[in-house]
């Protein structure tokens, strides 16, 4: 696609020639009826792009610049037989058009160590979804303090006796590591809860790790509702994942069920105020979390829900952001 004029791209991209290729966790592990990736990946291919496959691992660098061990992938929506590999080939990243970064979290040096590789192939001109840097820059947890108005009372510290205060003040509290995922390590603290100081304790390593105090929203009862933007508009439906009984989590990992929502006019409103700021910053396409009116987590990394978003409404969610991506290689 490098090679082609201008001009034809703008005239006929839906024509265009695109190479995409995917980092992610290995495919033959994905849940195929669930996966995102998979959804973005059929997308392309329905497109006629060529996926190039590869692992973070297959990532390396040298004077030459980034390349990979990469395979050939092509993709069937089957969820018993989902993928083919093609033959392995060692890959300069400089000749794919875009690639996806869909390695999920955990997000630690491994996951650092290729964004930096990352930052290679878009010094060469390669298209990365969601930006090297932004990966870096947006932790989820505190992306969603950049913007406060939309947030409900919160406080990031590793002091004891603040997060104590905080509590005393908004008393029923949930106390989270920044670097969670699926739930994990999140603990809700009633009034008079006998356990406050050892679960601040245990989360902070006694005094030594930040992490998150938010005050409890009851509305996570109605759902903690994930939003998808594609370069800053909001998907129209939203997936809210309703608790488990007698839980106060809503993710799907920690038993939730998820119950597909058209967004409110506060949900859109809470969109307008990040989705311009983090598209600019290269976001193509983020998930946020919302629990009533108030946002509380921003997710840059590997955002879900796609595929039971695009299910339950029929939306073509994956082949919007593939226009999308189209528009900003035609730019």
């Amino acid at each position: 696609m490098h090679n082609a004029a201008q001009s034809d791209l703008i005239i006929n991209p839906s024509h265009m020639s695109v190479t995409l290729g995917v980092v992610m966790d290995p495919i033959a592990s994905i849940n195929p009826k669930k996966d995102t990736t998979l959804a973005m990946l059929l997308a392309a291919q329905s497109r006629g792009w060529r996926i190039e496959y590869m692992l973070p691992a297959d990532l390396y660098l040298g004077p030459g610049g980034c390349r990979a061990i990469a395979s050939e992938l092509t993709v069937r929506d089957d969820p018993e037989d989902w993928f083919g590999l093609g033959e392995t080939r060692d890959i300069g990243l400089a000749e794919l058009d875009v690639v996806l970064m869909r390695k999920d979290p955990p997000f630690d040096m491994d996951y650092v160590n290729a964004t930096y590789l990352l930052e290679h192939a878009q010094a060469a001109g390669v298209l990365a979804v969601n930006e090297a840097r932004g990966l870096r820059d947006y932790n989820e947890k505190m992306a969603a303090t950049l913007f406060p108005q939309c947030c409900a009372p919160f406080l990031v510290s590793a002091n004891g006796e603040l997060l104590r205060e905080f509590h005393r003040e908004h008393r029923d509290v949930v106390y989270k590591p920044l670097d969670g995922m699926g739930g994990a390590d999140i603990f809700r603290v009633r009034p008079d809860d006998p356990n406050l100081s050892v679960i601040i304790e245990s989360l902070t390593r006694n005094g030594r790790r930040q992490i998150m105090a938010q005050s409890f929203i009851p509305e996570i009862a109605e759902g903690d509702k994930r939003i998808l933007l594609i370069d800053g508009a909001p998907v129209p439906w939203s997936l809210a994942r309703i608790p488990a009984a007698g839980e106060t989590r809503g993710n799907l990992a920690a038993g939730g069920t998820g119950v597909c929502r058209e967004l409110s006019g506060r949900d859109r409103w809470i969109c307008g105020q990040i989705g311009p700021s983090l598209a600019g910053a290269g976001m193509l396409f983020i998930g946020i979390d919302v629990i009533g009116d108030y946002l509380t987590e921003i997710n840059v990394t590997s955002p879900t829900c796609m595929r039971e978003i695009q299910q339950a409404t029929g939306l073509d969610i994956a082949g919007e952001l593939m226009d999308c991506i189209l528009r900003r290689l035609s730019r």
